[in-house]
C-alpha cells in the first residue's frame, strides 16, 4: 500500500459526516480534512463554546467549509438521545459516522447514568449514538461507521462480572476494557449489518501512539515519577502528530479499498506510528461469543435496541 494521506481522500462533496470530539486532537484533524474535501461536518462536542471557536478557525483556513456544531455529552444518555433526534430531523442523510471521542486512563468516576466513566463514554455512549442514528445511516447509500479503538485494546479484557470497575479500580485496565469494547463493537456491528443485507459498513481504526490532549487529561497527582517522565519527555519523541494519528480513521471512512470489518492502524513498528494500513491479524482478536454478550449487555444498559437491523434481516429472509 502506498503512503496514504489526506491528499488521497476522494471528493466528499454532498456527503454528511458526524464526528464526535471534533474540537480537538484527532477529531479536529479529521474534521478539517473532511471539510477540505467538501463534506458537511457535524461537530458533536461536549464543550460547545470551544467547538464554535474551532469552527470559526476552520472556516478561516478552509474556504467554503460547511460545519455545524451540536452539543453532545457522551456521558449522558439523555444528551445522546437529544442530539440523535436533532440530527435525524435535520438531515436526510448521514454518510459517515466517526465514533472518535474518548477519554483515557482517568481517575474513577461515573457518568450521569451510573456507568464507569471510560466504559460509559468510550463504548456505551457511542453504542447508543450509533444505534439511534442507524435508521438514517441505513437509508444512505454506501454509508460507513468508523469506531476508534487503541493499541490498548490488546491489553483489554471485558470484565462482565464488574463492567463498572467498582472493585479494585485501575484506570489503565478500565481504559483497556473500553477500547477492547470499541473493537468488538465495530466487528460485531459489521457482522450484523452484513447479515441484514445492509449497504452500511462498520470499520474499526486506531491512531497508534498520537500526541494529543488525551495524554494531558490522563495524568494525575498520584502518577509515579516514571509516568510523569514518559508524558513530559518521551511522548513528544516517540509519538506522531494528531494529523498522522487521524489518518487511519479517515482512511477507514473514505478509502474505496475498505469493505467492512477491518481494523485500520499505522503501518510502523508495533503499529505505533506511520501511514494507514489494514491490520491483517486483527480479526483474530474478534471473539464472537464475547462480542455478542457485550452487545446484549450494551442494549440492556443503554436501552438502544438496534431493532432496525433485525427488521432488515427478516425482510431479507
Amino acid at each position: 500500500m502506498s503512503k496514504w494521506t489526506t491528499d488521497d481522500m476522494p471528493d466528499q462533496r454532498g456527503r454528511v459526516a458526524l464526528v464526535t470530539g471534533a474540537n480537538s486532537g484527532l477529531g479536529l484533524e479529521a474534521t478539517k480534512a473532511l471539510a477540505a474535501k467538501g463534506a458537511h461536518v457535524i461537530m458533536a462536542c461536549r464543550n460547545v463554546e470551544k467547538a464554535r471557536g474551532v469552527r470559526e478557525e476552520i472556516e478561516k483556513s478552509v474556504p467554503g467549509a460547511s460545519l455545524e456544531v451540536v452539543e453532545l455529552d457522551l456521558a449522558a444518555l439523555a444528551s445522546i438521545r437529544e442530539v440523535a433526534a436533532g440530527v435525524l430531523s435535520g438531515h436526510e442523510r448521514i454518510d459517515l459516522l466517526f465514533n472518535n471521542a474518548g477519554i483515557m486512563a482517568v481517575p474513577r468516576r461515573e457518568t450521569r447514568d451510573g456507568f464507569e466513566w471510560q466504559f460509559g463514554v468510550n463504548h456505551l455512549g457511542h453504542f447508543a449514538l450509533t444505534g439511534l442514528l442507524l435508521p438514517r445511516l441505513l437509508t444512505t447509500a454506501k454509508s460507513r461507521i468508523v469506531t476508534m479503538s487503541s493499541v490498548a485494546r490488546t491489553m483489554g479484557k471485558i470484565n462482565f462480572e464488574d463492567l463498572n470497575r467498582q472493585s479494585g479500580y485501575n484506570r489503565w485496565d478500565a481504559y483497556g476494557q473500553s477500547k477492547k469494547a470499541n473493537e468488538l463493537f465495530a466487528f460485531e456491528l459489521q457482522r450484523r449489518l452484513a447479515e441484514s443485507g445492509a449497504g452500511t459498513i462498520s470499520v474499526a481504526a486506531h491512531p497508534g501512539l498520537s500526541n494529543t490532549n488525551l495524554q494531558s487529561t490522563s495524568t494525575t497527582e498520584n502518577d509515579s515519577v516514571a509516568e510523569r517522565w514518559v508524558y513530559a519527555m518521551a511522548m513528544p519523541l516517540i509519538s506522531q502528530s494528531p494529523l498522522m494519528g487521524a489518518l487511519p480513521e479517515l482512511y477507514a471512512g473514505t478509502s474505496p479499498d475498505v469493505h467492512g470489518g477491518e481494523l485500520i492502524g499505522p503501518d510502523g513498528f508495533m503499529a505505533m506510528r506511520g501511514y494507514p494500513v489494514v491490520e491483517a491479524k486483527a480479526q483474530k482478536e474478534y471473539d464472537r461469543a464475547v462480542a455478542e454478550r457485550l452487545w446484549d449487555v450494551s442494549i440492556e444498559l443503554t436501552g438502544v435496541d438496534y431493532a432496525v437491523l433485525e427488521e432488515g434481516r427478516q425482510e431479507k429472509i
